[in-house]
């Protein structure tokens, strides 16, 4: 499910957190999009992406945190891979790994703040810790999928 809102008259801060209420309170996604309202008035779109089960308390989110006086709901299909999560061990530590497939596809993501931690207590960029994670993956793939 999709719910927007247009807000033109709200400060960064404002819409800031609301972002921030948006996204811990169950949000799968929030984002704001600049567009122009009336008598040219510059404005964002904020759309929350969420489970229609949670429709009436992101509703409420929209009217607490900003100022619109209303939203607009759509309803979305949506496709997900299946996820699980493994890790994999490399000279600096154990990163976690997220596994996704559907049907013949599969990709893997490190998780990004096992990558960081490891960047910053190595002096590494994370250029070079994914690269890292990456070859030992390949190394161990069929042991981990």
């Amino acid at each position: 499910m999709s719910i927007e809102a247009n807000i033109d008259d709200q400060t960064g801060e404002e819409l800031g957190y609301l972002m921030k209420k948006l996204m811990s309170e169950g949000s799968y996604d929030a984002f704001f999009t600049p567009i122009q309202m009336k008598k040219n008035r510059p404005a964002y779109k904020v759309t929350a992406l969420c489970n229609p089960l949670d429709q009436e308390k992101i509703t409420k989110l929209f009217l607490k945190y900003s100022s619109t006086l209303g939203v607009r709901y759509q309803t979305l299909n949506r496709t997900i891979m299946k996820r699980h999560f493994d890790s994999v061990k490399t000279e600096y530590g154990v990163v976690g790994i997220k596994i996704a497939t559907y049907e013949e596809i599969k990709k893997y993501s490190p998780e990004y703040d096992d990558c960081e931690k490891i960047a910053k207590e190595n002096q590494l960029s994370l250029a070079e810790v994914y690269q890292l994670v990456s070859n030992e993956w390949q190394k161990n793939k069929e042991e981990v999928i």
